[in-house]
C-alpha cells in the first residue's frame, strides 16, 4: 500500500504541498484532480524522489517507496523517449541490466492488451501517432510488473475519441495486472468513471477526498462544488439526479 502522512514540499521557497495524507491500495485507482498550480505534478515528483518533502512520509508497505520503483506515464508521451532511437530500445530502459534476454512473452502481451502491433516498436517517435506513443509509454511503464503505475495527466493530449479507448485500455490492463494506479487529471469525467477515490487539491492542500458517486452527487466543500458545476457545464461530467 502507498502511504503518504502529513506530506510537505516546497517548490524554491514556495510550499508547493502541505499536509498531504492519502493512501491507495494494490489493484485500486486514486484520482488526484484539481486546477492548473493545484500541485498536482509536484505531488508526482515528490512520490517519485524527484523531490523531497519538507515533512512527513511516503511509504510502500512500510518501507521506502523507492523500493516498490514506481514507473510514469508522462502527459506528453513523445517526451518519454530518445528521438534518435526506436521505440522498442526505449521501451526496454527500465529493465536494462536487469536481464539478459528481451522479455518476448511480456512484449507480446502487453502489446494484445493495448491493442498495439509490435512491429510498431520498430519505428522512431515521429513515425508514430500521439495515440500510439501514448500506448508505449503506457508499456514502457509496466515492462517491468512495477505494483505502482503513476500517470501524470495520461489523456490530455489525445483526441476524445482515442481518449475513451485509451482509459478503457489502462482499466483493463489495471484488472489483469493488479497494480496501484495514481492518476493526476483535469478531467473530472475521467476521474469519476475509473477511480476508486478522488483527492481533490487546492493550492497545495487537499480540499477533499471522496468517492466518485459522492463527488458527482454531493461534494462536500464550495470548491468542489464548483468544480464539479463546471465539469457539467462543459459536458465532461453527467448530471447526477
Amino acid at each position: 500500500m502507498l502511504r503518504l502522512d502529513q506530506v510537505s514540499a516546497k517548490r524554491g521557497n514556495v510550499v508547493a504541498l502541505e499536509d498531504i495524507s492519502l493512501s491507495l491500495s494494490p489493484g485500486n485507482t486514486l484520482a488526484v484532480v484539481g486546477e492548473s498550480g493545484a500541485g498536482k505534478s509536484t505531488l508526482i515528483a515528490t512520490i517519485l524522489g524527484l523531490l523531497r518533502p519538507s515533512k512527513g512520509t511516503i511509504t510502500w508497505n512500510g518501507a521506502e517507496v523507492s523500493t516498490c520503483r514506481p514507473s510514469l506515464v508522462m502527459q506528453e508521451p513523445r517526451s518519454a523517449f530518445n528521438p534518435a532511437h526506436p521505440l522498442l530500445r526505449s521501451v526496454l530502459e527500465p529493465i536494462v541490466g536487469q536481464r539478459a534476454t528481451v522479455p518476448t512473452e511480456r512484449i507480446e502481451r502487453l502489446c494484445t492488451g493495448l491493442e498495439l502491433p509490435q512491429q510498431l516498436l520498430n519505428r522512431r517517435p515521429s513515425e508514430v501517432s500521439i495515440g500510439q506513443a501514448q500506448r508505449v509509454g503506457i508499456l514502457r511503464a509496466l515492462i517491468a510488473t512495477p505494483p505502482l503505475v503513476l500517470f501524470d495527466e495520461p489523456l490530455s493530449a489525445l483526441d476524445a475519441v482515442t481518449q475513451k479507448h485509451t482509459a478503457r485500455l489502462i482499466a483493463d490492463l489495471q484488472r489483469e495486472e493488479g497494480f496501484a494506479a495514481l492518476i493526476v487529471t483535469h478531467d473530472l469525467g475521467y476521474a469519476v468513471a475509473h477511480a476508486d477515490e478522488i483527492a481533490v487539491l487546492k493550492s497545495g492542500r487537499i480540499e477533499e477526498v471522496a468517492t466518485p458517486e459522492s463527488f458527482a452527487v454531493a461534494p462536500k466543500s464550495d470548491y468542489c462544488k464548483t468544480l464539479r458545476d463546471a465539469a457539467i457545464a462543459l459536458g465532461a461530467l453527467e448530471a447526477v439526479g
